[in-house]
């Protein structure tokens, strides 16, 4: 193409980004690629591994790039990260929610500073490897995203925060291949990742042991009563960020029938259990709503809504009640509705937005 439109590549070290940038050559783009260097290993206390953004991940990316014939950055943004995800991840689990750090990292970092970098640069997009599919809705003008066809991998749980000016500066090539095919290219032209592992979704705690970290950063947590609803007292809990709604197993008590993590009392610094049903709930509010179908939703739509990753989306009405706030009122009971995960809208298999639980 004449005057090719110039693209950075948000390039992790894993198959997806890397397939994403050979795509976008393919296709007659100017190509870059760069690795937003997050954090450093050892202040989450680790020396080498395969995580998501690691030292290791900077050098496959690096081969990948040079594999390819193009030109390669480093970005540190390790302040904007620490602030933004980490940060946020510890101070949502000590207020007794449970945060999705993923979604911060695409809104603050990929999408936020990276693409930032990438205007000041000169480019006339980002990419990254995700598992969407924009589509430009006719009628109005408005970009939307589509799932992915491989539903197992769809992301677009994950990018609902993205306004329209971000979507206008994004790609997403490799949005309706699955990783079968992804990984064959990848082998087909050598790359080193052909094979590499997926990355795990906390980057930043790849042992898995989320209570440690935030134990780590912000200190021992107390203590307390775990109570049945009714207030009968069942035993002691070891701290409050030890546990998540809607959890059975390992939470130290037993009773009559089975029981679950229904609310955690931070005031009270207690751990609520309740039977199965009161679990359930039709009704929620979300703040920080980001619509993608309208700059903002001004009547109650139905549509399709989840409020977890990977979760199946039920029917929902959902309700303006204020500046960027909705109620989410489901036809049926939903199960372990989580404060500070996010509930995200369907049309179909479009993404329309999403909020944070409240």
């Amino acid at each position: 193409m004449e005057n090719k439109k110039r693209v950075l590549v948000a390039m992790s070290g894993g198959v997806d980004s890397s397939v994403c940038a050979k795509l976008l050559l393919d296709m007659g783009y100017d190509v870059t690629g760069a690795t937003m260097h997050l954090y450093a290993n050892e202040d989450i206390g680790i020396e080498r591994t395969k995580t998501c953004c690691s030292l290791d991940d900077v050098e496959d990316a690096r081969e990948v790039a040079y594999k390819l014939g193009i030109p390669f950055h480093v970005f540190n943004l390790a302040d904007s990260f620490k602030a933004n995800v980490m940060d946020k991840f510890v101070s949502t689990y000590l207020d007794g929610g449970t945060p999705n750090p993923c979604i911060d990292c695409n809104r603050y970092l990929k999408f936020g500073d990276f693409l930032k970098r990438a205007e000041i640069l000169g480019f006339d997009y980002v990419a990254t490897g995700h598992y969407v599919t924009k589509v430009k809705d006719e009628k109005t003008g408005r970009w939307l995203l589509k799932r992915s066809a491989d539903r197992k991998k769809d992301q677009t749980y994950v990018l609902y925060s993205l306004t329209q000016e971000q979507l206008e500066h994004s790609l997403f090539p490799v949005g309706e291949m699955n990783k079968d095919e992804i990984r064959a290219i990848a082998e087909n032209n050598g790359l080193v990742n052909a094979g590499k592992p997926d990355s795990q979704d906390i980057c930043f705690i790849p042992d898995g042991d989320y209570a440690s970290f935030i134990t780590s950063k912000a200190g021992q947590q107390p203590s307390g009563d775990i109570v049945l609803t009714t207030g009968e007292k069942l035993g002691t809990h070891k701290g409050l960020i030890h546990y998540t709604i809607g959890q059975r197993r390992g939470v130290g008590v037993s009773y009559t029938e089975p029981v679950f993590v229904v609310e955690k009392d931070i005031q009270g610094n207690r751990l609520i259990l309740g039977t199965p049903d009161k679990l359930l709930r039709t009704t929620l509010m979300a703040s920080d709503v980001n619509m993608l179908t309208t700059d903002e939703l001004n009547s109650p739509i139905k549509c399709t809504a989840c409020t977890r990753y990977h979760q199946q989306d039920m029917p929902c009405t959902v309700t303006p009640i204020g500046e960027r706030r909705v109620r989410v009122d489901f036809e049926q009971p939903h199960k372990a509705i989580c404060k500070g995960q996010a509930v995200v809208f369907y049309d179909g298999d479009y993404l329309i937005g999403g909020g944070t639980i409240e």
